[in-house]
């Protein structure tokens, strides 16, 4: 279940073994909030989110891949059987992989879906801060995730600012990391043209990009209904091949773990996806 890298990547592994694979995806892959990454091997000249999840469900079809948009609310097993409860419709199956990922969470200021689509908000920096070198970088956060971010971002920029949210937002600050710190309301943000504005007391502020460290929520309700095990985090635990503590369920992407890159993702698929096929070639 997925249509993001990790679903599609198990998709075309599984098509290339000769396996029957179905695809159930609701449309929201966040892959698809990437604007243009320099990132992914093989595309040195960048590659947006929507047309590299059109290039890889071309490519997941190609092999065989049925790939349905539905929403699947309901997931149990019996006998070794999986039933999938979607829309109107049960669907078996011998093995699941749930590539279902997290979702992020956005801050409340007017526009901020459409800025992320054209990089004034981010959400990954290993992703893409190598494109913000020098610029005025600021970090939205709510706890330690901001600070980590925060200071991450120095290797990029002298100019890192932490705007810290929250009940009990921090005093304007420095420290030892060269990250400045001031505590804002997110009232008082502006997403503009080029750039995003801090309006305050203290006078206005501009920054170039500013990154997101506000967390996710792990979509792992169907694995917790038949209760796999999550770590600390909330992310799925999983073995060598991906699966996870429910025998013949299989998880990967965002997840089950928190470094969240494409490449990441589309390698646990095709070890999940050659697990699932070696598995099949037993029986």
């Amino acid at each position: 279940m997925g249509a993001g890298p990790s679903g599609l990547t198990a998709a075309i592994y599984l098509g290339r073994y000769r396996r029957s694979c179905m695809v159930l995806e609701d449309g929201h892959s966040r892959a698809r909030w990437i604007p243009t990454s320099h990132n992914i091997p093989g595309f040195s000249a960048g590659i947006g989110g929507e047309e590299f999840l059109a290039s890889l469900k071309e490519q997941a079809v190609k092999y065989g891949a049925k790939i349905r948009r539905a929403h699947v609310s309901q997931l149990t097993i019996s006998d070794g059987i999986f039933a999938l409860r979607a829309e109107q419709e049960t669907l078996y199956s011998r093995y699941v992989l749930l590539a279902t990922g997290v979702r992020d969470h956005f801050p409340a200021i007017e526009g901020a879906s459409e800025a992320a689509m054209r990089s004034l908000l981010r959400i990954c920096p290993i992703c893409d801060a190598f494109e913000v070198i020098d610029k005025r970088i600021a970090v939205i956060g709510d706890g330690p995730l901001g600070e980590r971010e925060a200071e991450f971002l120095r290797t990029y920029s002298k100019y890192i600012t932490l705007l810290q949210v929250g009940s009990t937002p921090c005093g304007d600050s420095s420290s030892s990391a060269g990250v400045e710190r001031i505590g804002i309301k997110l009232s008082e943000l502006r997403i503009d043209e080029d750039r995003v504005t801090l309006h305050s007391a203290r006078g206005k502020r501009n920054f170039d990009v500013v990154y997101l460290a506000l967390g996710c929520s792990p979509q792992h309700d169907l694995a917790c209904s038949l209760r796999a095990s999550c770590d600390e985090h909330g992310a799925l635990e999983v073995n060598a091949h991906q699966e996870t503590s429910v025998p013949g369920l299989y998880a990967a992407g965002d997840v089950v773990r928190g470094l969240n890159q494409v490449i990441v993702a589309a390698a646990e698929s095709a070890i999940a996806a050659t697990d699932i096929h070696n598995k099949l070639r037993m029986t």
